[in-house]
């Protein structure tokens, strides 16, 4: 009989932890976080990752993205205004239009790399010192969401790259040197399915480089004695720096989503003048340097 009840009692608990589950997964309306906004105050919300998406619920708010982590939003106020802040001069009359104080104005939705979150405005007819300028969206205001093409954010990756390069160059893996120009592998780590190559390259004669590209391709190792070359170029997720010139010195991290490539290939990285005369230079790779990558 105790185990009949004991096992009632976990079939009831494991219930309510279920349901509880499921409302956690709902969000309603009347619960959203309430914003008041103004007539004459733009409303700016600061994301932590790139904005991927806002949808405004109503064609009483307009908005744009002035930056890819800010979005800017205010009232409309004439019945000929775009529904964005772009493009919103017209030459029909403008015929304002009125709201009332307490009036909601419709749900903003701001979808980042990885999270969701919705804000319920809320219209203020006097400027009192309840009506916010920019909000910056909190952790406790987001909704996860998983995007199988993108597991780590924009800023995240960032984070990671930026303790790359505050560390030494380390034991250069590789290294190729020509034209006065050296390209070298510090260092490859890894995390999750990312690879990280810290690239460095010098710069010994004393003009500047215009850097015109830099390409990363998986070639044959020896292209010469190949009867169908074949090359396939592979582009960074992300890369710390965008740098076009360098007079001496250039160091910068590039982020791959995660690739393999047999032994009789070679990850090339190639980096070219932009001038007709221009000096290029290449540094290979061996798959056996990625396979011995540290991780975080």
């Amino acid at each position: 009989m105790k185990n009949f009840i004991l096992i009632f009692m976990l079939i009831i608990v494991s219930i309510q932890t279920s349901a509880q589950s499921q409302v956690s997964s709902k969000v309603y309306k009347n619960n959203l976080p309430e914003i008041y906004i103004t007539g004459d105050v733009n409303l700016h919300f600061r994301s932590p990752q790139p904005v991927q998406f806002v949808d405004l619920s109503t064609k009483n708010l307009i908005g744009d993205l002035p930056t890819e982590n800010v979005v800017r939003i205010k009232i409309q106020q004439f019945e000929n205004e775009s529904h964005t802040l772009k493009d919103s001069i017209s030459d029909k009359e403008d015929i304002p239009i009125y709201y009332f104080d307490n009036q909601e104005l419709g749900i903003v939705t701001v979808v980042g790399q990885s999270f969701m979150a919705q804000y319920k405005l809320i219209y203020k007819i006097d400027n009192s010192s309840n009506i916010m300028t920019n909000i910056e969206i909190l952790p406790e205001d987001m909704q996860a969401l998983e995007y199988p093409d993108y597991q780590i954010s924009s800023t995240e990756l960032r984070k990671y790259s930026l303790e790359i390069i505050r560390k030494k160059e380390g034991k250069k893996i590789r290294k190729n040197k020509d034209l006065g120009i050296e390209s070298q592998l510090n260092n490859v780590f890894t995390f999750g399915d990312y690879v990280f190559l810290d690239v460095s390259f010098k710069n010994y004669t004393n003009l500047t480089y215009n850097i015109d590209k830099l390409n990363f391709s998986i070639d044959d190792k020896k292209v010469y004695k190949a009867t169908n070359v074949q090359s396939i170029e592979i582009e960074p997720v992300f890369r710390l720096y965008d740098l076009k010139s360098f007079k001496k010195y250039y160091r910068n991290i590039f982020v791959f989503k995660k690739f393999t490539y047999p032994n009789n290939k070679v990850l090339n990285i190639r980096l070219v003048e932009n001038q007709i005369s221009g000096r290029t230079l290449n540094l290979e790779i061996k798959y056996s340097d990625i396979l011995q990558a540290d991780t975080f």
